[in-house]
């Protein structure tokens, strides 16, 4: 029988708005699939996250606890465990939208797709210990790929898990050979696509076309020359999505539900990260809230045009959008807020203070969207570890 956990729901009010916050998780390290993914199961009322809770030991975020993949129905607030498998990383799974599929990489770097309703998974490619998988394995809309980003294996003399983006800089100079790989969910095989001379990150199928994909130049925003790129996956090519200039800082790219490139471009000196000390990590000598010229976030269609700019005159670190893309969440340096993007000119409110240290990559809040726009799930290590928490709109 699989492990479960009574509910652990509580909610309060949030000290700063007084709006009703539910705190989703108690025990041990909790943390939701990555922004460019959706942990909510559309069809459900269910989450699918990852937890450390049932390790049996209990580790600060920055002491790299051993995750495993965990479904939490919302309307009882009940967990089970639907996988035992210790995971490479907090953020090494997603799904299908619909929860029928997980793809995710284990702890001796195979990918691997689950089936939930059964319990079974297959190796869909074997670790090859020449490179590093870089990016959340993402699954094709016709459910028969899984594809994902891999990098050669540089020493760089730091710890790739350290805290405080520890090594970004080293990896983006050291790093020279960068693939795109392609596994078949069956089981039967897996290649590279696509071969680049640079550190690439955050693979994406588009959502709603298996032969498109979406990738970066990894590393500090403010280092990289062309951040964002397609790859047609019939021809194998790549070609530039926003095609960047001097003053372009360009990252944290995602495809939205309708099918376009959301990105945000913070201008001259931003290096696209926040520590616990609320400075950027490579670029130190910019605030993360200072800029040189007026930042402003994109949509970006398939054929590589800008179809909508908002300047965007605060700062968040992550933004998501809901589902038509007229009202952004983001997490600036303290608090969650929404940014109301319909009109000619943005409009923000605070949404509630996150209260996250920024430590690590688990404790960043990267707030996401349910599937209809009616909640928003972020995570917080206030308190010392990593939890869940909603906000229903």
């Amino acid at each position: 029988m699989p492990t479960r956990w009574a509910s652990e729901i509580r909610e309060f009010k949030d000290e700063k708005t007084g709006r009703t916050i539910k705190q989703l998780t108690s025990r041990g390290n909790n943390v939701h699939l990555y922004f460019t993914e959706n942990s909510f199961v559309q069809g459900k009322n269910e989450l699918i996250f990852v937890s450390d809770r049932a390790s049996g030991e209990d580790k600060a975020p920055h002491e790299v606890p051993k995750y495993s993949l965990f479904r939490m129905n919302l309307d009882s607030g009940a967990i089970e465990q639907i996988a035992d498998e210790v995971l490479a990383s907090a953020h090494a799974a997603t799904k299908t939208p619909d929860g029928s599929l997980i793809a995710y990489t284990n702890l001796d770097e195979n990918v691997k797709v689950l089936d939930p309703a059964s319990g079974e998974s297959r190796v869909v490619y074997t670790a090859d210990r020449a490179y590093r998988i870089a990016s959340v394995p993402s699954i094709a809309p016709n459910k028969r790929y899984v594809a994902f980003a891999r990098n050669e294996h540089v020493d760089i003399g730091i710890h790739y898990l350290g805290a405080n983006y520890a090594g970004f800089k080293e990896r983006f100079y050291a790093i020279k050979d960068g693939r795109i790989t392609l596994a078949y969910t069956d089981g039967s095989g897996w290649l590279d696509v696509f071969k680049d001379t640079h550190q690439l990150g955050h693979f994406q199928f588009a959502p709603d076309d298996s032969t498109l994909g979406m990738f970066c130049h990894e590393g500090p925003w403010n280092l990289v020359t062309q951040r964002m790129w397609y790859l047609d996956f019939t021809s194998r090519e790549a070609r530039p999505c926003f095609r960047q200039d001097e003053n372009d800082s360009i990252g944290h790219e995602f495809w939205t539900q309708d099918g376009y490139v959301f990105f945000d471009d913070r201008g001259p000196g931003h290096d696209g990260t926040i520590t616990s000390d609320r400075t950027q990590a490579v670029a130190t000598d910019v605030p993360v809230n200072t800029n040189a010229l007026i930042p402003f976030v994109g949509l970006m269609d398939r054929r590589g045009n800008l179809v909508r700019k908002v300047e965007m005159p605060y700062y968040c670190n992550h933004y998501h959008a809901n589902p038509d893309n007229s009202l952004l969440v983001g997490d600036d340096v303290d608090d969650l807020v929404l940014i109301d993007i319909a009109g000619e000119k943005p409009s923000l409110q605070v949404l509630c203070n996150h209260k996250t240290s920024w430590h690590t990559q688990s404790s960043h809040c990267h707030p996401t969207w349910d599937w209809d726009g009616s909640r928003i799930l972020y995570a917080s290590d206030f308190g010392g570890r990593v939890q869940l928490y909603m906000v229903e709109l």
